[in-house]
């Protein structure tokens, strides 16, 4: 089983309309509210690829269990509402823009953290995953999720952490993490590139991380594909035409497919990992909603991955 953690989860609203024009009353041609969070996206792919999931974190009464009723989840009934993110989708180009509100303080953060990592380590036993998703609500330390990955990895369980901030370079520190930022989470955690930086450039700033400990770093950059480095190589991946449509939640599945190659067991075929992760995130922006994928065309897309090996022989690709 995988478990997902989700500290800081949301309602994910969907606004759909002709063309965003700023500045002026419009109307909206259609409305889809849905249960979210980052780790609770990462738990929908992972159930939709079949994979055993369960999803964790913080959120009200009312939010726990609404997720409870449609995936297997424990929440700790740690905050006092749940915030909204809204995408405004455009369905003349698909161009989606987001807001995101920050959320809820939560209710007595040492205790809520406490019980947190309680229905962890109760879960050690059956996993073979975890993911740290997302944002963290006011009060949460930013070592939090760290503290997490520690706890599990200390018990032989693969951990990826997707988070941002302070709470990233923490999570930088643990050996054996597997990191995910994307382009901004990125220039936080090894600075800006230089404008014509290549892929094995990028490969050499993240060597130092691994060098340091982490088990892999999977740089995610949209339609750039993902440059990932890890103990026994690097590689970039890239889908020979990249698809339009709503990247929310395209992060999200890409970390599903990781989670679910290293749930596997054995020593992780980072080549197939990427493939994977790269067909998955590209099915997920054809869809309008985030935690979603279109499986039939994740299925058609595999083939069509590239997956260069980086070395010092190895053909550069420029960004």
């Amino acid at each position: 089983m995988i478990l997902t953690v989700t500290m800081n989860p949301a309602y994910d609203v969907t606004y759909r309309v002709e063309r965003l024009a700023r500045g002026r009353a419009q109307r909206v041609l259609t409305v889809e509210q849905r249960l979210g969070g980052k780790g609770i996206n990462v738990a929908r792919v992972l159930a939709q690829l079949g994979k055993p999931v369960r999803a964790t974190g913080f959120a009200d009464l009312e939010f726990g269990a609404a997720v409870a009723a449609e995936l297997a989840a424990d929440f700790v009934p740690a905050l006092p509402w749940v915030r909204r993110t809204l995408v405004v989708s455009e369905s003349g180009d698909g161009t989606a823009t987001g807001l995101w509100e920050p959320g809820a303080r939560v209710n007595d953060p040492r205790e809520s953290v406490d019980r947190l990592l309680d229905r962890v380590r109760a879960l050690l036993p059956e996993l073979r995953g975890l993911v740290v998703s997302g944002s963290l609500p006011a009060g949460v330390a930013d070592s939090v999720p760290a503290d997490l990955a520690r706890t599990a990895l200390a018990a032989g369980v693969p951990v990826i952490c997707d988070v941002d901030g302070p709470a990233l370079l923490l999570a930088a520190a643990v050996p054996g993490v597997v990191l995910m930022p994307n382009s901004e989470e990125l220039v936080r955690l090894i600075g800006p590139a230089a404008p014509d930086e290549s892929v094995s450039a990028l490969a050499a700033r993240l060597r130092p991380l691994v060098d340091g400990g982490v088990k892999a770093v999977i740089a995610t950059r949209g339609a750039a594909g993902m440059v990932a480095v890890t103990t026994s190589g690097a590689w970039a991946a890239w889908l020979g035409e990249p698809l339009s449509g709503n990247p929310t939640g395209a992060g999200d599945a890409a970390a599903a497919a990781v989670a679910a190659g290293l749930a596997a067991g054995g020593a992780p075929d980072w080549p197939e990992i990427l493939r994977d992760a790269i067909a998955t995130s590209a099915a997920a922006v054809v869809v309008p909603i985030a935690g979603a994928i279109d499986t039939c065309l994740r299925a058609r897309l595999l083939p069509a991955v590239v997956v260069s090996e980086l070395g010092a022989s190895a053909r550069e690709r420029r960004t």
